[in-house]
């Protein structure tokens, strides 16, 4: 892509994480990789179960790392997302029909088995074609590599024997971080067995390396049997560096949890003759209690969920957002993620350009000089529609919400602000959901309602269409000399009385929105 000049001199020095990231590949390598091959970035998938949103947020992340690289040199990219389906399936996932059956295929690489959809091939081939759509429907620049095709298909054969040559010394680095049950039957190569077809945790003999075989007991019998041609695959400690090794992959991020792995692997690729790909370590995601998310607690939040509150981007922003740092996941940060990304978006097109590549804006949209970053932006906040919704009854609808804004926005329709109009059916969700259920509005008390009293008779002659700064200044008075301790105290009375929370928007701009007439309702209903 053509980028600008001015705009790659300050990428070379911008603090933002992914031209950080960026520049590591750069320091790797300053002349471009040999025969002008491009830099391979990697993300891995395992199928045994669908994509989700730590799969998103891995693709995204690197995704924004290879266009920042792009940004700062010419060298060509490719990104692999890689499945690893030649691993056996060590348990049945609880959210697939046909248990049963799974349960007769346990150990057998994830392609060596029946889809329980009944839609495709294998179970592997029908979670890897659900990562292609998933990858597919956010417009991912990608190409899609099965573990089990390189296996079977011989592309691996060489550095599988590799492995085998150098069987003793992967051992001496294996060996020291198991216990010593593990220990006594590890194994870097896991032999696919030609009675059961379960991929076999078992001690081998190294035979022949270059010829690829070696021997290991499966039901009592020695075997003898070639590790080549998808006969084996490895342990995946091993196989992360075996791969990173016959794939040439210069960049590879992966999770604080994996740190151990990753020191391993990369002496392994060391012993392989190859590299350590280069990569961030990331935070893991916690839940509202701080806790580390697990799909067996269920404490997770999943993208479907996101998406059903929140829009894409505000999502894509979330996962921008400091990566080393431990962050919570839970439907609670949607709203705020939401209006955070508006508010990025609303100030790019006036920073200057090195503000401007520090703008989370700026990745999450991709685009060369900021060419897809929106110019407009919604003319409300989401914030404001949901206390708009949260007024309004867990039965409200959009026409409803439109009615609203005929007064705050008149030119916004549907076909002319679709964003918005994603907004307000989000909005609606959301209260319906979780918000509607936990509004209680109380009646005003003490100097509340004198101060609302006051409110009410400043807001009778006003207009219906005051501007919302001209309200919010009225409200700004009257919080001053009512005798508030502070002015917090008045606008959580506010929000307490007429919205029913402990927290929301700017009140000029909420009565704007709400009317005047219908919030002198609230009033008179919050004064009982």
């Amino acid at each position: 892509m053509s980028v600008d000049p001015a705009l790659r001199t300050a990428a070379l020095v911008s603090k933002a994480w992914p031209y950080e990231e960026a520049r590591k590949v750069l320091k790797r390598y300053p002349q471009g990789k040999a025969g002008g091959a491009p830099i391979l970035f990697e993300t891995g998938y395992g199928p045994s179960g669908l994509p989700h949103i730590g799969t998103f947020n891995e693709v995204l992340r690197t995704t924004m790392v290879r266009r920042a690289l792009e940004e700062l040199t010419d060298m060509p990219t490719r990104l692999v997302a890689f499945s690893d389906d030649m691993d056996g399936l060590r348990k049945v996932p609880d959210n697939v029909p046909n248990q049963a059956m799974l349960a007769e295929h346990l150990g057998k690489p994830l392609t060596r088995i029946p889809d329980p959809f009944g839609k495709f091939e294998s179970f592997a081939h029908h979670n890897n074609a659900m990562l292609r759509e998933f990858l597919d429907r956010f417009g991912f620049d990608y190409e899609f590599v099965s573990s089990t095709t390189m296996y079977e298909g011989g592309q691996f054969d060489e550095a599988l024997k590799g492995v085998l040559r150098n069987y003793q010394a992967i051992m001496d680095i294996m060996l020291p971080t198991l216990r010593a049950e593990r220990a006594a039957t590890y194994s870097p190569v896991l032999p696919v067995s030609p009675k059961s077809g379960i991929v076999l945790q078992v001690p081998i003999t190294v035979i022949d390396a270059e010829a690829g075989l070696v021997s290991f007991e499966d039901e009592g019998e020695t075997i003898t049997q070639s590790i080549l041609g998808g006969q084996a695959k490895l342990q995946w400690k091993v196989d992360w560096a075996m791969r990173w090794v016959a794939l040439g992959v210069d960049y590879e991020m992966y999770g604080k949890d994996l740190t151990d792995s990753g020191v391993q692997s990369g002496k392994i690729a060391q012993v392989l003759g190859g590299r350590k790909p280069d990569g961030l370590i990331y935070e893991m995601f916690l839940d509202e209690k701080g806790e580390k998310i697990s799909k067996s607690k269920g404490n997770g939040l999943s993208l479907e969920d996101w998406l059903s509150y929140g829009s894409e981007e505000s999502l894509a922003f979330y996962a921008y957002r400091e990566p080393k740092s431990a962050k919570q996941l839970h439907l609670g940060v949607i709203p705020r993620a939401v209006d955070e990304y508006f508010q990025f978006r609303t100030t790019y097109a006036g920073q200057e350009i090195e503000k401007k590549l520090g703008n989370p804006v700026h990745h999450i949209h991709n685009g060369p000089d900021g060419s897809k970053v929106p110019a407009e932006v919604p003319p409300v906040t989401f914030g404001l529609l949901l206390n708009l919704a949260g007024v309004m009854g867990p039965h409200a609808t959009a026409p409803q919400v439109w009615g609203y804004l005929a007064n705050y926005a008149p030119d916004a329709t549907a076909a002319t602000h679709p964003e918005l109009a994603n907004l307000i059916n989000l909005a609606l969700a959301y209260n319906r959901d979780h918000v509607a259920p936990t509004l209680q509005r109380r009646t005003a008390e003490g100097i509340e309602i004198d101060a609302l009293k006051r409110l009410d008779a400043a807001l009778a002659p006003l207009a219906a269409d005051t501007p919302a700064e001209d309200i919010q200044n009225i409200v700004y008075e009257i919080g001053k000399t009512a005798g508030f301790e502070n002015l917090r105290d008045w606008f959580k009375a506010l929000y307490e009385t007429l919205l029913g929370s402990s927290a929301g928007p700017r009140m000029g701009s909420f009565i704007a929105l709400y009317g005047i007439t219908n919030s002198r309702k609230l009033i008179a209903e919050a004064l009982g």
